[in-house]
């Protein structure tokens, strides 16, 4: 075996075999030795088992236990080879046995398959005889059936003759339905003369039939003449049975004769040019008709079947009569139609249209069924009543469903019009009497007003509406419920052109026009009393009672706005859907939208102009002669006095709405700061400590106007964002106005990049008025002006990054002990 070690080594190669030939070696033959792995590796092999130098210790027994192995694999492959030598020839006698088995199968399918032919034969040959026995059956069995409906048919067309000479309907009724039914059986013999002969005998006597009958109805009840027979026959209850077996002609033509006949009297009776047809007595038709169909039901009700709805038949026909005769009579005596006249004959009618709604389902109408009405939502406002169980609609105002799609109401009465459409040409009437009392409600209101005059402040219900704005729209509420119930087409768009008249009316001649107006004359208030503080002689333009009817016109208009837009939505629901675009009360809206932007602009205004006296005095002050820095100066306590005296006032009669008194505080930081800078730049010349002094009280009044809309209130909230962004960037601004005030203006090249940098602004006009303030000569201006267009940035690139750039680094004059000291003097005094 030493001998064989240098051939073996020297012989050793890797075998590589193909992926698919190794897994499906693997897959027979599964083994877990890492010698026959496929990426086996004789390096890991190796050191996996000689881990440490100790185990070389081991190495002849390994090597030995691998010699034994490769004698059992050199046995075991010699053993194989042996025996493969002798496989070919097994293989050869095993397919020669194989085929020789194939061929005796074969043999023996094919056999099975004759055999098969030959059974299939014998069967067609048995079953050919019961084939013709079952056809003969069946055909036997037709020609039964169709010659007892033959007989049937003839014998029932004899008894059909007979039985209708004879006017025996009742059994007429049942035998005509089963003649019928058997001569649909015979439509494709219709070809054979005798077949054809008999359903020409049933068609003669169909007609018979129908002519016989109609001619009993008109000797029951004849058209001529008002009087009607005791009471209905047996015959003609069964002649009634035979009409539905009929063609449906005879129905129609029976059911017409004899609701004319019943509604003859109606029409002489409440002809024309009888008292009792006028519209002032319109009861009387209806009490008439409830009279009639008792009548019928008492004495007619078992005449006719239960599905002809003979009772509703006569309550459509008179009501279409009916509508027919109003038309035409209040068209002859138009000019005698008032208002009250005609909404009674409506009220009425309506009800009886409500009443045949309840009674009858309106099956028998050809354009429409019966429908469930719509459950209207919930209403949230508690100034309107609840529609909930009652007969007419109201105008809900729902500030959470504004956005959602409205459908237009579906009648829920079947039966609604089918009188009262009559009415809808006259309708004009209805409008111009509610354009005249619109008309009178406002001059109503107008006069109320300058009688009782306005409000009295009442701070703590937070600014209620005016009582006129609620009782308008009560009133058009019920207008528009009355027109609906009239008609839904053009008079409804009638009445939305006077809702819009009045409502712009209601917003110029209630609101706008008892807005307070301001005056010209300017409260005069005196350097002297500001700088003694004398805070008693300052007096605001609008008095307490005045800013209380501001805000209650605001809280007016904006209910109105809200109101408008629902009732805009309810008017839309009402009307046809094919005039729903013609309705837009967009107008009206933005009315009252201009009316809340007047009422908040006279707040700002009010407050602004009190606000002025103080400021002028600011700019009137000689702020160069200031030598010391102390408290807030006298006109920043005029402003805060003003502020806190009229905002609370505002705030609370603005309760109610939130968000326009957030857009009075925001218009009041917007007019108020810059009119304040304006003020900064008319002071002038100002010394250093005057600069300071002012800086405090910047400061002072940013405070206050940060606090502004919770100012005086017991309850702090956090001011709107919106608000506190513009207090912040324009009192910042005056701020650093200031602040370069201070700055030295030696050298000039710091004090001009200061200015850029801590002001952002490339105007020459702002820096000449910062120069102005400092009291600079008109010489060292005109070089600084000189310097500053020089150091101003190239457009169009930012102005601040420019600005940024020439002052990155500040200088010892910024950080001058004078500034460090006014903040430590500010934070202390605040």
């Amino acid at each position: 075996m030493e001998e064989d070690e240098p051939e073996l080594e020297g012989g050793l190669e890797a075998l590589e075999l193909a992926p698919a030939v190794q897994a499906a070696i693997e897959q027979v033959f599964p083994s877990q030795d890492p010698l026959d792995r496929a990426d086996f590796n004789a390096v890991e092999y190796i050191n996996t088992l000689f881990p440490t130098e100790q185990s070389l210790a081991n190495i002849d027994e390994v090597v030995n236990k691998i010699r034994l192995k490769i004698r059992r694999l050199d046995d075991n492959i010699r053993t194989v080879v042996r025996g493969q030598t002798n496989v070919g020839q097994d293989g050869r006698q095993a397919l020669e046995e194989a085929q020789a088995a194939i061929q005796q199968l074969f043999g023996k399918i094919k056999d099975i398959k004759d055999k098969a032919e030959k059974s299939e034969q014998m069967v067609k040959e048995i079953t050919r005889d019961i084939k013709q026995l079952d056809h003969a059956k069946r055909h036997l069995t037709t020609s039964i059936t169709t010659l007892n409906h033959l007989h049937m048919l003839a014998g029932g067309v004899d008894s059909l003759e007979a039985m209708t000479r004879r006017r025996q309907y009742g059994e007429v009724a049942n035998l005509l339905q089963g003649v019928v039914n058997v001569l649909e059986h015979f439509n494709k013999y219709m070809g054979i003369p005798q077949i054809r002969q008999l359903s020409e005998r049933v068609k003669a006597a169909q007609n018979e039939l129908g002519q016989q009958i109609l001619a009993d109805f008109e000797e029951a009840f004849p058209s001529q003449g008002t009087k009607r027979p005791g009471g209905p026959s047996n015959v003609l209850r069964d002649a009634c049975l035979v009409a539905n077996v009929l063609d449906p002609r005879i129905k129609q033509e029976i059911i017409k004769k004899f609701i004319k006949q019943h509604l003859s009297e109606y029409l002489v009776l409440f002809q024309e040019n009888q008292d009792v047809a006028w519209l002032d007595k319109i009861d009387r038709r209806y009490a008439w008709i409830k009279r009639q169909l008792v009548d019928y039901e008492e004495k007619y009700g078992r005449m006719f079947p239960q599905e002809w709805c003979m009772t509703e038949r006569i309550a459509v026909e008179f009501c279409h009569v009916t509508r027919t005769e109003l038309a035409k009579i209040m068209r002859t005596r138009a000019k005698e139609i008032e208002v009250k006249l005609l909404l009674f004959a409506i009220q009425r009618t309506t009800n009886f249209e409500g009443l045949l709604a309840k009674r009858f389902s309106g099956c028998t109408l050809a354009d429409g069924t019966a429908k469930k009405p719509e459950v209207p939502p919930p209403s949230t406002n508690p100034f309107l009543e609840d529609e909930t169980g009652t007969e007419t609609d109201e105008i809900v105002i729902e500030k959470s469903d504004t956005d959602k799609p409205k459908k237009p109401k579906v009648p829920d009465n079947p039966f609604h019009g089918i009188v009262s459409k009559c009415f809808e040409p006259h309708l004009y009437v209805y409008i111009e009497s509610q354009d005249k009392n619109l008309g009178e409600l406002i001059d109503r209101f107008v006069a109320d007003f300058k009688a009782q005059g306005p409000p009295k402040p009442n701070v703590d219900e937070g600014g209620a509406v005016l009582p006129s704005c609620a009782d308008l729209f009560v009133y058009y509420k019920k207008c528009m419920v009355q027109c609906s119930q009239l008609s839904t087409g053009e008079p409804m768009i009638a009445l939305t052109t006077i809702f819009q008249k009045y409502l712009r009316e209601y917003a110029w001649k209630i609101l706008s026009g008892n807005l307070p107006k301001t005056t010209s004359s300017s409260g005069g208030l005196t350097i002297t009393s500001l700088l003694k503080e004398k805070e008693g002689s300052e007096v605001a333009k609008f008095t307490l009672e005045e800013l209380c009817l501001i805000c209650s016109i605001l809280s007016t208009a904006e209910y109105c706005l809200a109101t408008t837009q629902q009732l805009e939505e309810k008017l839309k629901e009402k009307v046809d859907a094919s005039l729903v675009e013609r309705i837009n009360l967009t107008g009206e809206m933005d009315t009252f939208s201009i009316v809340i932007s007047n009422s908040i602009q006279l707040l700002v205004q009010d407050l602004d102009a009190a606000c002025d006296p103080a400021l002028t005095a600011m700019s009137k002050m000689q702020w160069q002669n200031v030598e010391h820095v102390g408290d807030q100066s006298p006109y920043v306590t005029s402003v805060i006095l003003h502020i806190k005296q009229n905002v609370p006032i505002i705030r609370d009669n603005l309760a109610s709405t939130r968000k326009y008194f957030t857009q009075f505080c925001i218009k009041f930081a917007n007019s108020f700061i810059p009119k304040f800078i304006n003020h900064l730049f008319k002071c002038k010349p100002i010394s250093m400590v005057g600069a300071e002094q002012l800086l405090l009280d910047t400061h002072s009044l940013k405070m206050v106007l940060l606090d502004l809309p919770s100012i005086g209130s017991q309850v702090v909230r956090k001011a709107p964002a919106s608000y506190t962004k513009i207090v912040v960037k324009g009192m910042t601004r005056a701020e650093m106005i200031l602040k370069v005030v201070m700055a030295p203006h030696e050298p000039p090249v710091v004090f001009v990049d200061n200015y850029i940098k801590l002001l952002a602004d490339c105007s020459t006009d702002t820096f000449q008025k910062i120069l102005d303030m400092k009291g600079l000569k008109r010489s060292e201006q005109s070089s600084m002006l000189d310097l500053f267009r020089l150091r101003l940035p190239a457009p169009p690139s930012g102005t601040e990054n420019s600005g940024s750039l020439s002052l990155s680094a500040p200088t010892p004059e910024q950080e001058s002990s004078r500034i460090r000291k006014l903040e430590k003097l500010i934070k202390k005094r605040l």
